[in-house]
């Protein structure tokens, strides 16, 4: 029981320091990888190789598969080359298991001690996370270890012999066996190492060995697709086109097993390093033989798992990814995308606006009203999404990019509120009271309704790019919208002087809105002093100031 006790615990040490690593890989380099697979993935062997990198860098393949279904769920990535970057990821997980089982003794113990040091010390710093990550490959180092001496007294034990001596080479059994390895374990790569030894321990031969290390493939295959039963369908088809591959490689073997451990048995190598290197000859040639084909598996996926619309034709959130929370760069990402949506929605309803000023519509409650709650979903999704994410395990880059995104999700929702109410203003003067504009004062409002959408989009972009240059212009729009305000309501006084009827009747409502489409402004530029807080200080205290002086 014991000896039962001491494996299961090595093979949760060995997916706590796989977890360690990917998480500390991410919170660092995060943004790097994203840009690793999401850009230049168009042509299938960039994609191949990109999956082969960063699996290799952060120990996971079910770490890539979560990047990737990610990017394709949100639609920045097509289906195929995400097919071809999973493929690439399984060879990188092969490399990485041979990688891993060599003598790396005297390294786990050097990497835990640099690293505790370091992630102590400076915890929130690159170099902190980075001892994180070295924390965890000695965690994975040492589990490997303790996996092989806690598996060794099992191996000689008479009832585990009887259990193995059932497998006698059924290649679908013995897959069977090795994918409940694999997702018992949580983890493939524990799975290779068991079957490793058990076949250097004598207790199963070569065919049943291979049998088991194509069944923890498909394990982890069947493990993938299950974490991505929260996602759409396009994330989810990701997840499906790699498991379909891992069963095609079995069927693949399946005549070709018997001359392929003929060949293996004539080599002058241990049975743990036949199994070792049979995992990443499989899994290489399987992939490349795979490759050519994932343009026809990803409209197989697409036929199989079919996107669904949308219930009642409501707005859903579609960039909130719940399984990138663990890794703050992505998940931080995905809520400033699905910010910029909010974005969208007071776009589309500053162009209902100025249908209404232009009179063009006359009863747009019901359109107005499904924006305004579409508006209020997005703004509780991205509220509460970034209030999963812990702060105190933020970088500060990462902290400081948090409360841009919630200050502009506010800062939107305001907006949107804003916009109602002026809509509401307009549509009781122009059917309660039948009242409208004078020409002048129509284009006038027009005018200015035109730079609002304008500085509303330069701000949209400022905010994603963190340009100072587009800041700085937008600064210089906000200004020159300051100036035409002003210029705007003194031609009304002027108007109203002409004693031009049609003015005097709007007055109070003309002024307002100018007032509010002020305010409106000042919100779509508030993006602009985040991103120049700390190399413009003195140009943002004067600019604020002129803010408070010119306040109506």
């Amino acid at each position: 029981m014991l000896t039962l006790l001491n494996l299961l615990s090595a093979v949760t040490l060995l997916i706590w320091g796989t977890h360690i690593v990917r998480t500390g890989i991410l919170r660092v380099y995060g943004s790097n990888l994203r840009q690793v697979i999401g850009q230049n993935m168009a042509r299938r062997p960039l994609a191949f190789i990109a999956g082969i990198l960063v699996t290799a860098l952060v120990q996971s393949s079910n770490a890539t598969a979560m990047l990737v279904t990610s990017f394709v769920g949100q639609g920045l990535m097509a289906l195929t080359p995400a097919l071809a970057t999973m493929l690439g990821a399984d060879v990188g997980t092969a490399l990485m298991a041979r990688v891993l089982t060599f003598d790396l003794s005297w390294l786990s113990p050097l990497l835990i001690f640099l690293g505790v040091i370091f992630f102590l010390s400076r915890k929130q710093t690159r170099a902190g996370q980075l001892g994180r990550v070295g924390i965890g490959l000695g965690l994975i180092i040492l589990a490997l270890q303790l996996i092989v001496e806690a598996a060794a007294p099992i191996t000689h034990a008479q009832g585990v012999k009887v259990v193995f001596a059932s497998l006698t080479g059924d290649i679908l059994l013995d897959a069977l066996v090795g994918a409940l390895f694999a997702m018992i374990s949580y983890s493939s790569l524990a799975a290779v190492l068991l079957t490793a030894t058990l076949a250097g321990a004598g207790v199963i031969g070569l065919p049943v060995a291979i049998g088991l290390v194509i069944g923890a493939n498909i394990g982890s295959g069947v493990l993938a697709f299950l974490g991505t039963s929260m996602q759409n369908a396009a994330g989810r088809q990701v997840a499906l086109g790699s498991l379909l591959y891992k069963l095609i490689g079995l069927l693949l073997i399946i005549p070709v097993l018997g001359p392929l451990v003929h060949w293996l048995d004539g080599l002058d190598f241990r049975p743990q390093e036949l199994v070792i290197g049979f995992h990443l000859l499989y899994n290489t040639v399987r992939c490349l033989i795979l490759l050519p084909s994932v343009g026809p598996m990803a409209r197989l996926c697409s036929w199989l798992l079919p996107e669904r619309p949308e219930a009642n034709g409501k707005l859903k959130p579609r960039h909130l990814d719940l399984a990138a929370l663990d890794t703050p760069g992505l998940a931080l990402s995905n809520a400033a995308r699905e910010t910029l949506r909010i974005g969208d929605l007071i776009d589309n309803m500053l162009d209902v606006m100025l249908d209404v000023l232009r009179g063009k519509q006359t009863t747009v409650s019901i359109e107005m009203r499904r924006l305004s709650d579409d508006v209020e979903v997005l703004y509780n999704a991205v509220k509460l999404y970034l209030a999963q994410m812990p702060r105190e395990d933020l970088g500060e880059q990462d902290s400081r990019r948090w409360a841009e995104i919630i200050e502009l999700a506010i800062n939107l929702k305001l907006a949107a509120d804003l916009v109602e109410r002026m809509l509401r203003k307009v549509q009781q003067q122009k059917t309660a009271k039948r009242r409208s504009f004078s020409e002048d004062g129509l284009e006038e409002l027009a005018g200015l309704h035109s730079q609002l959408i304008d500085n509303l989009r330069l701000g949209l972009s400022v905010f994603l790019s963190s340009d100072a240059e587009s800041a700085r212009q937008l600064l210089r729009e906000k200004r020159r919208f300051r100036a035409q305000e002003r210029r705007l309501a003194h031609a009304h006084v002027s108007r109203l002087q002409r004693k031009i009827v049609q003015s005097i009747e709007t007055s109070s409502l003309h002024l307002e809105l100018i007032a509010d489409m002020k305010r409106l402004n000042s919100l779509f530029c508030s993006s602009a002093y985040v991103v120049l807080e700390t190399s413009e200080t003195g140009a943002l205290a004067s600019e604020e100031t002129a803010d408070i002086t010119h306040s109506p």
